[in-house]
């Protein structure tokens, strides 16, 4: 798909009883996604099994988030995130993901799975949404791509370490904390 999407500033939501779906092989191609993915993105099953999860991001949202997100799960491991979601419209949508490893019957590792939440529009709002602007100010200050994923990488971890927890434990701090 070669469409160019501008973001509308618009945002849409789904029912916080609902989990958006999705599975990727080791490459980030979609090779499942459910109803309620297709609803929010605003592309058919057929348009999205084979294209690669990124089709949905959202201008807004720091490489260094990815680079963390990547990183953890071709670590064989776990995480948890806000991500930022843009639709075929323009429109966009906040989520909760989690993201894990999947592996195939023998033990080796397949593809990944996420399920996504409603996250707590408080949070988004007052937390989230200006640390990831924050970070992407620093991305868009450097001259090449390489620095630019540095220094943001290095502004979402100084972050981190100054709320003296792991990623993990702000994940989840924050999302109880709202």
């Amino acid at each position: 798909m070669s469409e160019t999407i501008k973001p509308t500033g618009r945002e849409i939501f789904f029912p916080a009883s609902e989990l958006i779906v999705s599975k990727t092989d080791l490459k980030g191609r979609m090779t499942y996604v459910n109803r309620l993915f297709c609803k929010m993105a605003g592309y058919s099953e057929s348009e999205l099994i084979g294209e690669p999860h990124s089709l949905i991001r959202h201008p807004d949202m720091p490489r260094s988030v990815f680079k963390l997100l990547w990183d953890t799960i071709e670590a064989r491991r776990e995480i948890f995130a806000y991500v930022k979601n843009m639709t075929r419209t323009g429109d966009h949508y906040w989520v909760f993901a989690h993201v894990t490893p999947s592996y195939d019957l023998q033990g080796k590792l397949a593809g990944y799975h996420s399920n996504r939440r409603v996250p707590p529009p408080d949070l988004v709002k007052n937390t989230i949404a200006p640390l990831y602007a924050d970070v992407l100010a620093i991305e868009k200050r450097q001259v090449n791509g390489k620095d630019a994923l540095a220094a943001g990488y290095a502004a979402l971890s100084d972050f981190i370490a100054s709320q003296k927890a792991s990623y993990d434990e702000l994940m989840f701090s924050l999302k109880s904390a709202a």
